[in-house]
């Protein structure tokens, strides 16, 4: 499936930026013009079943195949937050950017509750914008906004693809090419011995000191900092 994206910047190197699941491009408001900045074309994908993309079969897979179509190949860089962290896992090896970064990806889906489910997730798209602004306190007012129009247009069929990834080891084995894993401070996902893990397999790891999942609307400039080196 071909998807919509969305570029800032006109420079000669490219970069790639692929959202997690409830988001669409959207959440890269600000990390898009400040890799322009830097002298970076910025594409922003919204994977099928996100923002203005077409609707169909959701699955890991799908969503990277998706962007194989879609993105071009070989671009200096490509980052890939929560869901985007695990569909880039999954394509970096037929997109062959320079550079791979994975923010707070989704290798580990472990439920928050027990008697959780995929389906109960799925209801997140009716939120308020006070549940928002309650379970984001750091969040600018823009991003909630911002949340309240993605939640809008999501495809909450999205969230029934993770059912069977629920509690699976999804840590890839090695990366592909020269690979950050960026986490959350703590990470729900990865937490200290998988971050060992990926260290052992040969992934650089760093954390942002107090920032939750979505680093880049909880933390911006720290989600930039710890770039340093890879952009």
């Amino acid at each position: 499936m071909q998807l919509h994206t969305h570029t800032w910047g006109e420079g000669d190197r490219i970069a790639l930026l692929i959202h997690g699941i409830m988001a669409d491009h959207r959440t890269w408001r600000r990390v898009g013009p400040a890799l322009a900045e830097r002298g970076y074309r910025a594409i922003a994908v919204d994977l099928r079943g996100h923002g203005a993309s077409g609707r169909g079969e959701y699955s890991p897979e799908a969503f990277a195949d998706d962007v194989v179509e879609t993105l071009p190949v070989g671009a200096e860089l490509a980052i890939g937050h929560s869901l985007g962290g695990l569909t880039l896992s999954l394509a970096v090896d037929r997109l062959k950017p320079k550079r791979a970064v994975f923010s707070d990806p989704a290798w580990h889906l472990a439920a928050p509750e027990p008697g959780f489910t995929p389906e109960m997730f799925a209801q997140f798209k009716a939120a308020s914008k006070e549940q928002i602004q309650a379970m984001n306190p750091r969040w600018d007012e823009a991003d909630v906004d911002i949340e309240l129009e993605t939640l809008a247009v999501w495809d909450e069929a999205t969230a029934l693809c993770l059912g069977p990834l629920m509690g699976a080891d999804l840590l890839p084995a090695a990366p592909v090419v020269p690979s950050l894993v960026q986490l959350a401070d703590p990470s729900f996902l990865i937490n200290e011995e998988r971050a060992a893990v990926l260290r052992e397999r040969g992934f650089e790891v760093r954390s942002v000191a107090g920032a939750g999942h979505t680093i880049q609307r909880d933390d911006f400039d720290g989600f930039m900092a710890s770039l340093e080196g890879w952009i």
